[in-house]
């Protein structure tokens, strides 16, 4: 009876301890400041598939992670026990993870998967160095056939691995039933020199193995002298693309940092359809747009500053051609940082108010406008609830659209 006893006691002590931590989080999240979107022009309905993560900060002493969500802010500290435990997910993992639980297991990285609307596939590369200071690596293959909910998993040591120092994957594709997974590798030269690569790795997974193991770029180089690997920011990750972008910077390390030379950059595509790599022409698209530019695998969108206006040119990645050059009906402004994102025809623009500094003086913008007329469909700023707030820095993370 006394050990039935004692196990109630300490569980009532660990509800009771439980409970307090509740009501202390509740009570702290409700004195921070809230922020939304007041409206100025169009309907607020535009609001409801935009997601802003961001972070709340008074210097050194205090930092709380938060979510706009459908024009309603909550923080971290607000959500459940599991949901921090997990951490902050892309919503399209989420959905994935509701939808395919048991194929989701241990799978959160958003570039290492592809769905389309029967299939859904997974290639990651798992790595450990043995003592010998070799480096072993296998593909982790998961595919998931969504009618009946078939599952099949394997793993397959990738090819010529001990010539790899590390393999990330940037992008999956299915193509033809054959599992196309686009890898950046760092090659170990054994000597001074470094080389850096792309692959593409073609998998057949109904017979597990790896029908080829293809070298879309390589470049060797000697410090002083270095090599990057950009691709445009994938504003549509796991989803049927059939061109990528690959932007090679070539520069020189110097004391000052890594300084680029953009005589020797070049902006590739690859077709995963026709297997053709192909340099893109000077002056159809810049250099420096295709860096901070938005790929869908149809489409990339590149925004810049003109005559103190935003505008959003689009390019056909097909024909390499610009399609359209859309004008925002926002103020430019140098000293501010922005954030963008495509979906559904719409452009969502966050100008989020910070100067160079990182530091917040004015009220966010958000902007959504149609994306071949520039007409504006909302138009909105943060408005804050609390009295308190000049003591806070709001930081914005990114911005996602469901």
């Amino acid at each position: 009876m006394k050990r039935y006893l004692c196990s109630i006691i300490i569980g009532m002590v660990v509800i009771l301890s439980i409970g307090t931590y509740y009501v202390k989080v509740a009570s702290s999240a409700s004195s921070l400041p809230k922020y939304t979107f007041k409206t100025l022009e169009g309907s607020d309905k535009e609001l409801d598939p935009v997601i802003i993560n961001a972070s709340l900060q008074n210097g050194s002493n205090f930092y709380e992670p938060l979510t706009i969500e459908s024009n309603t802010t909550k923080y971290a500290s607000e959500r459940s026990y599991l949901e921090n435990l997990t951490g902050r997910q892309d919503h399209l993992i989420e959905r994935l993870v509701k939808e395919h639980r048991s194929f989701m297991r241990g799978k959160d990285s958003i570039s290492s998967l592809y769905e389309d609307d029967d299939f859904l596939a997974y290639a990651r590369v798992n790595s450990e160095y043995t003592k010998s200071g070799n480096m072993e690596a296998k593909f982790d293959i998961g595919l998931l056939v969504k009618k009946d909910e078939e599952e099949t998993s394997f793993q397959i040591e990738l090819p010529n691995q001990g010539r790899i120092m590390n393999a990330d994957v940037r992008d999956v594709q299915l193509v033809h039933s054959k599992l196309q997974v686009l890898t950046m590798n760092d090659v170990n030269s054994n000597n001074e020199k470094q080389t850096k690569e792309v692959h593409l790795y073609t998998i057949d997974v109904a017979n597990k193995k790896v029908l080829s193991d293809k070298t879309l770029v390589s470049e060797t180089f000697t410090d002083p002298n270095q090599v990057g690997f950009e691709m445009p920011i994938d504003i549509a990750p796991s989803q049927p693309n059939n061109i990528v972008f690959i932007l090679v910077n070539k520069g020189i390390n110097q004391e000052d940092g890594f300084k680029e030379k953009l005589k020797e950059s070049k902006l590739l595509s690859y077709n995963y359809e026709t297997e053709k790599l192909e340099t893109v022409k000077k002056g159809s698209l810049s250099l420096d747009m295709a860096r901070s530019g938005y790929a869908d695998g149809k489409n990339l969108y590149a925004v810049e500053m003109k005559s103190g206006k935003y505008r959003v040119k689009t390019f056909e990645l097909g024909s390499q051609k610009l399609t359209s050059d859309t004008e925002l009906d926002i103020a430019a402004n140098k000293e501010e940082q922005y954030t963008a994102a495509f979906k559904n025809g719409r452009v969502y623009f966050l100008l989020n108010g910070m100067n160079q500094e990182g530091k917040s003086n004015k009220p966010a913008k958000l902007l959504i406008a149609d994306l071949k007329t520039g007409k504006t469909l909302y138009k909105g700023e943060t408005v804050i609830n609390k009295k308190n707030s000049k003591s806070f820095q709001l930081y914005f993370d990114d911005l996602e659209i469901k």
